[in-house]
C-alpha cells in the first residue's frame, strides 16, 4: 500500500472508498515483491500493480468485491500447468495477496489515511496489518512511528498491539518490508497470526567524493536508482551546481571531514572517484570502519595496489581492506564517463540485491534477490522479510 502513498493518499483525504491489493508474501519467480500495490476506487478507476499485468484482471475484480460488501479477504495466484490460460503468473511463481477495503465505515480509516499522508512527504513510518487470523482483526491497521510509539490497533489482546509495534520498528529500522508471525495474545507461543509490516523510509544516500565527470555521470544514474545523492570536493572551481544540476546537494569541504560530520545508516553508498590519494587515504581510513552498504574507489589496478599499501600504513586492517571495492565497478567493458557509471549503479544494486553480476542467460541463478542478510536484532530475526 506505501508503494503508491503519493496517488493514494490524494483519494482518501477526498474521501473516496478505495480497495487496495497489497501483495503479501511471493515464492519463485515473480515480477512484484511484498508490499506492492493495486487499488481501485468506487468509480473503478486503478492504480499500482502487484504482478506486471499477469494477474491484475482478477485482483481488479476482488477489489470491486471487497468495495461491495466490505470484507478484508486473501487470495493466491500461480502458473498452471495444466491449463497456461488460466488465471495465473506466466513466470512460474506464486503471489499472495490480501485485499482491504478503505470505505467510509472502515474501522481505523484514519490510521490508513495518517500512514499514507507521513509515506507521501517522506516519513519513515510502518504499516502492520493482519492477512491471516481472526475474521473480526481482518482489515485492522496499525501505525509504527521510529521512535516505537503507534497509533491504531487490532482490537484485540493488548500485547498483541505491543508486540506487533515492536516487531514493525525493527523492520522499519532496517527499511524491509514483510510478514511476521506472533501469537494472538501478543505472545510467541499463542494461536498464530500473520502481520505484514510494510515499511516507507526517506531515499537512502549516495555521496561521490570527487567532482568529476564521471561523478556527474553516476549522480544521474544515482538519482534514477531512487538515492538521495550528494557531490563532495575540496575544491570549489569543479564542485558548483552548474556542473551538477541533477545532485540533490553540492558540498565544498575535504572528503573526511563532511564524512565524518554527516548522518548514514546502512544503506549509505560511498562512491570514492577522487582519485588522489591526499583525499582517498584519510577519506577511505575513516569509510571502511563506518557500517555503510558499500565503498567503492576509481583507479586503476596499480592504484589501487598503492592505495592498499598506504591505508595498511595509516592502520587500517585486513578485514578492513576486505570491504573495499576497487577498482571500483562491475566488468562491463564500458569506456565513456557514462559506461563507467552504469558499471558503478550496477555493483551497488548487486551488492544491494545480493546479486552476483553474472549474465542470467545459460546461468542457473535466481533472477530476483532476497539481498545479503542483515542484522536485524532478535525480534526481526524471527521475521521473513523482503527488502524494501
Amino acid at each position: 500500500m506505501l508503494d503508491i502513498a503519493q496517488a493514494l493518499h490524494p483519494w482518501i483525504a477526498q474521501g473516496r472508498d478505495v480497495a487496495v491489493a497489497t501483495v503479501v508474501a511471493v515464492s519463485g519467480s515473480t515480477p512484484r515483491p511484498p508490499g506492492a500495490a493495486l487499488a481501485v476506487d468506487a468509480h473503478g478507476t486503478a492504480i499500482g500493480s502487484v504482478s506486471g499485468g499477469c494477474v491484475e484482471g482478477a485482483v481488479y475484480e476482488l477489489c470491486e468485491q471487497a468495495l461491495a460488501d466490505g470484507e478484508t479477504t486473501s487470495a493466491r495466484f500461480g502458473y498452471s500447468d495444466d491449463d497456461a490460460f488460466a488465471v495465473g503468473l506466466t513466470c512460474g511463481g506464486v503471489i499472495d495477496i490480501l485485499v482491504t477495503p478503505v470505505r467510509s465505515d472502515t474501522p481505523g480509516r484514519n490510521v490508513y489515511a495518517t500512514v499514507l499522508a507521513a509515506a507521501e512527504a517522506g516519513d519513515a513510518v510502518a504499516l502492520a496489518r493482519i492477512t491471516d487470523g481472526p475474521t473480526e482483526v481482518m482489515g485492522h491497521a496499525l501505525l509504527v512511528r521510529p521512535d516505537g510509539s503507534y497509533e491504531g490497533g487490532f482490537g484485540a489482546h493488548p500485547g498483541l498491539d505491543r508486540t506487533a509495534a515492536a516487531e514493525a520498528r525493527a523492520l522499519l529500522d532496517a527499511g524491509r518490508t514483510g510478514t511476521v508471525t506472533v501469537g494472538a495474545d501478543g505472545s510467541y507461543c499463542g494461536r498464530p497470526l500473520t502481520l505484514l509490516v510494510e515499511s516507507t523510509v526517506p531515499a537512502p544516500r549516495m555521496i561521490v567524493f570527487g567532482a568529476i565527470d564521471f561523478a556527474s555521470a553516476l549522480v544521474r544514474l544515482g538519482k534514477f536508482l531512487g538515492y538521495h545523492v550528494t557531490v563532495c570536493d575540496a575544491r570549489p572551481v569543479f564542485a558548483t551546481r552548474a556542473r551538477f544540476p541533477d545532485a540533490d546537494e553540492v558540498v565544498v569541504d575535504w572528503p573526511h571531514r563532511y564524512l565524518a560530520a554527516t548522518a548514514m545508516d546502512g544503506r549509505t553508498v560511498l562512491c570514492v572517484l577522487t582519485h588522489d590519494a591526499k583525499f582517498d587515504i584519510p577519506l577511505l581510513r575513516l569509510a571502511l570502519r563506518l557500517p555503510v552498504a558499500y565503498i567503492g574507489a576509481l583507479g586503476s589496478r596499480r592504484t589501487h595496489e598503492d592505495r592498499q599499501r598506504r591505508l595498511r600504513d595509516a592502520g587500517v586492517t585486513v578485514g578492513e581492506l576486505a570491504r573495499l571495492r576497487s577498482p571500483i565497478g562491475l566488468d562491463l567493458g564500458g569506456r565513456t564517463a557514462e559506461e563507467t557509471a552504469l558499471s558503478i549503479a550496477a555493483e551497488v544494486v548487486a551488492a544491494r540485491r545480493g546479486g552476483t553480476g553474472a549474465p542470467l542467460t545459460g546461468a542457473h541463478i535466481p533472477i530476483h534477490h532476497d539481498g545479503p542478510a542483515k542484522p536485524l536484532g532478535a525480534t526481526a530475526a524471527r521475521s521473513r522479510a523482503a527488502l524494501g
